[in-house]
């Protein structure tokens, strides 16, 4: 998994019974992606490892590789025979454009590769309390796809037999009515750019107030979040003192700005 990734992930795997590592993802000294790690991880990596990849707007960082920096990392992939498992939690709230979200996932199934897909709607459709989302595998061919069905039944059938269809309803009844998804496409495109103009307001607003710091790491990250950079010491001193919000590590949402605490949060 990536180092920084969602904090369930090492938990999840390892109650899986996986042997749980970390690949360098991102150089807290740059604030940028730090492919020469990555790409030295990869190769290291025993082969056949499962590579955990997020599909969009990287959480905690919300730094995502560039189409060059796919294709190097993808050709590692395919020399080691590493099968990547996409966790998609943000697609049509990175860019705006769930399909244009959806990039990375697709480029890697055109190239052919196995993949796994987890996705989450609990942020893109606002079910949280459903737990909705899906598992998708693409398999190489159809005697597999048995295979992996039968192993499937086997882990769903004692865990939760079958799911709940409240929140799956509501999404279908959504993506299967023309109107209803142009809304929400809509709808995404304009959560998207909110959280977007936050971000150069916010870099702006710290400008203004004196700060000499590079913020740019900001504007450029995509998603809810900005992963500031900031150590430990300074989020627990914005929280104590100034009750501002935010994980240990630096990460804020740039969804909670708006219009009245913009200048206050800078």
């Amino acid at each position: 998994v990536p180092d920084p990734t969602w904090g369930n992930h090492h938990k999840i795997f390892a109650e899986c019974g996986l042997e749980v590592h970390t690949y360098r993802y991102y150089d807290r000294s740059t604030n940028r992606l730090n492919l020469d790690g990555m790409l030295e991880d990869f190769e290291n990596a025993p082969d056949g490892s499962i590579i955990l990849m997020h599909a969009c707007a990287h959480n905690p960082t919300g730094c995502d590789p560039t189409d060059e920096q796919w294709d190097q990392l993808l050709k590692i992939v395919e020399d080691k025979g590493h099968l990547i498992f996409f966790d998609s939690a943000y697609q049509g709230f990175a860019s705006g454009d769930a399909e244009a979200d959806a990039k990375a996932f697709r480029r890697v199934v055109e190239a052919g590769f196995p993949v796994l897909l987890a996705q989450s709607f609990a942020k893109n459709f606002g079910l949280y309390g459903e737990r909705c989302g899906t598992l998708s595998v693409v398999c190489k061919d159809a005697a597999q796809k048995d295979t992996l069905m039968s192993q499937l039944r086997c882990i769903i059938r004692p865990m939760y037999s079958s799911p709940p269809k409240h929140g799956s309803s509501i999404v279908r009844t959504v993506l299967s009515d023309p109107k209803l998804t142009k809304q929400y496409y809509q709808e995404c495109s304009t959560m998207a750019y909110r959280i977007q103009t936050m971000r150069t307001r916010l870099v702006e607003a710290l400008k203004a107030a004196g700060s000499t710091h590079d913020w740019s790491h900001v504007t450029e990250q995509i998603g809810m979040f900005a992963f500031t950079g900031m150590s430990a010491e300074m989020c627990d001193e914005l929280t104590s003192k100034y009750a501002i919000y935010l994980t240990r590590d630096g990460r804020i949402s740039i969804a909670g700005l708006n219009n009245g605490n913009l200048e206050y949060v800078a």
